[in-house]
């Protein structure tokens, strides 16, 4: 370990001792080379070497947290659920409550051989601009058998309620936002108040990720573009299906789209060959017959979570509890966002086929 935030996130030899006793596979003899990955920016991510075996870990961030985020134990138990499906997800293979052992819940899954694409394209994919589209429908694809699958069957019961998802969502994540206030942002509240008079009804109830985006998704390095494994899942719920695309569709840059720089990986689908944010929506509409509707208001709902869920990491940064080299930026990239939700409140993104 590098320094004394990731010794304190994970303690080596405690975590050696506790995975030798429940993983055959791993040596208790040899230590056990830790890699922290810095891809994303909520939940903290390891890769863990144990002689030829690799596994990736997965535990809350350091320091005080917002109430109900960070819940490795939620990704855990939609990992095993999914497991037996045809939705790509990797294997989850312990779960540890005791926080004696790293400090903090955790779980350990396969490592898949995926990459994820954020500021920076694969080179074959860099090569073959016709390739990209591609991309973009194994994205569609994924997310529709996600959608098909039915969560009481894989016992998800309890998992979340499937009644009243948007208003719920509302309701907490306005909650999240008066938990990590530490400044005002009046953009935010404007756009707040619009999806508190803009609320549609739900559709019927599906397994909805949270968090679908380009770099949640572990692709294969060439063409064509297949998804290996859907990723970072501490916001899965049962709720409405359209989330998640309006998810999917808010980070979807496209070339004649307003210049916005809060993370380079958002640039990426505006690069040539990229589907258009039309194309993913008649893909996803031929692919489920659902009837998509009110996109503005599961657009702007995504960009405005995100602005909250950030605004939190920006207080914790304030408070010195973490140490991401990206949390800086949230000082001007929070009210950015929160003018990004409000541009789609005002009608100013296409998005329809």
């Amino acid at each position: 370990m590098s320094n004394d935030m990731e010794r304190r996130l994970v303690d080596s030899v405690a975590l050696q001792a506790y995975l030798a006793q429940h993983l055959p596979a791993v040596d208790k003899d040899t230590a056990l080379q830790i890699e922290r990955i810095r891809g994303g920016h909520s939940n903290e991510t390891f890769f863990i070497t144990s002689g030829s075996e690799q596994f990736v870990l997965r535990r809350p961030p350091y320091g005080p947290l917002l109430p109900t985020a960070h819940d490795v134990g939620r990704e855990y138990r939609i990992l095993k659920a999914l497991t037996d499906t045809s939705v790509p997800v990797p294997s989850p293979l312990l779960y540890c409550e005791d926080i004696q052992v790293i400090g903090a819940p955790f779980y350990l899954m396969e490592r898949i051989p995926g990459l994820a694409i954020r500021d920076t394209l694969p080179s074959a994919f860099e090569q073959d601009i016709q390739a990209r589209t591609g991309i973009g429908e194994a994205l569609i694809d994924a997310l529709v058998e996600l959608h098909k699958v039915d969560w009481q069957q894989a016992g998800l019961e309890g998992f979340g309620k499937p009644q009243g998802y948007l208003a719920r969502q509302l309701r907490r994540w306005t909650g999240q936002l008066e938990a990590s206030r530490s400044r005002p942002i009046p953009d935010l509240d404007a756009v707040t108040v619009w999806l508190q008079e803009h609320l549609p009804e739900s559709q019927v109830s599906t397994i909805v990720h949270g968090d679908y985006r380009l770099d949640n998704a572990l692709l294969a390095p060439e063409p064509p573009a297949r998804v290996l494994a859907i990723v970072d899942w501490e916001m899965s719920t049962l709720g409405d299906p359209l989330a998640d695309l309006g998810y999917l569709l808010s980070f979807w840059r496209e070339a004649d789209d307003p210049p916005f720089s809060l993370d380079a990986s958002w640039q990426i689908t505006g690069l040539p060959g990229f589907s258009s944010r039309a194309d993913l929506v008649q893909r996803y509409i031929e692919r489920t017959g659902r009837k998509v509707e009110h996109l503005d208001f599961y657009i702007a709902l995504a960009i405005w979570k995100l602005a909250v869920l950030l605004e939190g990491s920006y207080k914790r940064y304030l408070a010195g509890t973490t140490d991401d080299p990206f949390f800086p930026v949230l000082e001007k990239g929070v009210p950015a966002l929160a003018k990004r939700a409000l541009s789609v409140c005002h009608g100013e993104m296409k998005f329809l086929p």
